[in-house]
């Protein structure tokens, strides 16, 4: 709880530490009962300090894990995990520590491309000074878009457009991010579950022909499961089965 409540405040913090050392360079002004330090005017416009990028860049590392869950490829990897553990019947191995660690190299596997550009087009020009915050932010999302545009279905997209009554969307490219990123979310699970359906009927049928076979042989109080797992598996190593995961993963979204 301690160190929850210093998270919080550190931002708080760090402004009150900075304001002092930026009154001795800047006059007083003020603004709505806002020090001038808080924003700084120029001849082309209006361009934040130090100070206030540090707060945006802070308050932007509590939303990281929401970015990264909703606006990569890390949905559709964590289900079909979870959905293979289920198929396999281990309820806790792998443990959800080393599930969400795969799925997150996994996903900055898969993205790395797009990150690249993000990297050359956006971060780059920002911190040698060649474009404003807004620039950058603008660049960033466009390789974003097209990662979740390529990757979403018509169908769902088409739906998600038609609630949100957006009337001047000519063309798929021209969807705005907050449409796009829940027709992406859709799309991903329904991936998603489609993979984990094919994972899980060649262990579904082993647990049916165990369950037939005890039945059988008049063992009805033993449980399939039991008997099952090891051949399951057996199964799973003899086909390689982490790598044709991971292959099949990482090749279904197309940008490697």
């Amino acid at each position: 709880m301690i160190h929850k409540l210093l998270y919080r405040l550190f931002p708080v913090l760090l402004l009150m530490l900075t304001f002092p050392a930026m009154a001795e360079d800047e006059p007083q002004k003020s603004f709505l009962g806002i020090p001038a330090m808080v924003y700084k005017a120029n001849e082309s416009g209006g361009e934040y300090t130090i100070t206030i990028q540090i707060l945006a860049i802070m308050t932007l590392l509590t939303i990281l894990p929401s970015l990264l869950v909703m606006m990569t490829s890390f949905t559709r990897i964590i289900v079909v995990m979870a959905i293979l553990r289920q198929a396999l019947g281990l309820q806790q191995t792998p443990s959800n520590q080393i599930i969400l660690g795969l799925s997150l190299f996994l996903t900055l596997f898969i993205m790395m491309p797009v990150f690249r550009i993000i990297n050359a087009e956006a971060v780059q020009p920002y911190l040698n000074e060649q474009i404003s915050p807004g620039e950058a932010a603008e660049r960033a999302i466009i390789p974003i878009h097209e990662f979740m545009l390529s990757q979403t279905r018509e169908n769902d997209l088409n739906l998600f457009v038609r609630i949100s009554g957006e009337k001047d969307i000519a063309s798929p490219d021209q969807t705005p991010i907050h449409v796009l990123i829940p027709a992406f979310i859709t799309s991903e699970l329904k991936t998603a579950f489609q993979i984990g359906f094919l994972i899980f009927i060649p262990f579904l049928i082993i647990d049916l022909v165990v369950a037939s076979i005890l039945m059988a042989m008049g063992m009805m109080m033993l449980s399939p499961i039991i008997i099952s797992l090891p051949f399951k598996i057996m199964l799973f190593v003899l086909i390689d089965g982490w790598a044709l995961i991971m292959g099949t993963l990482a090749n279904s979204f197309g940008t490697i």
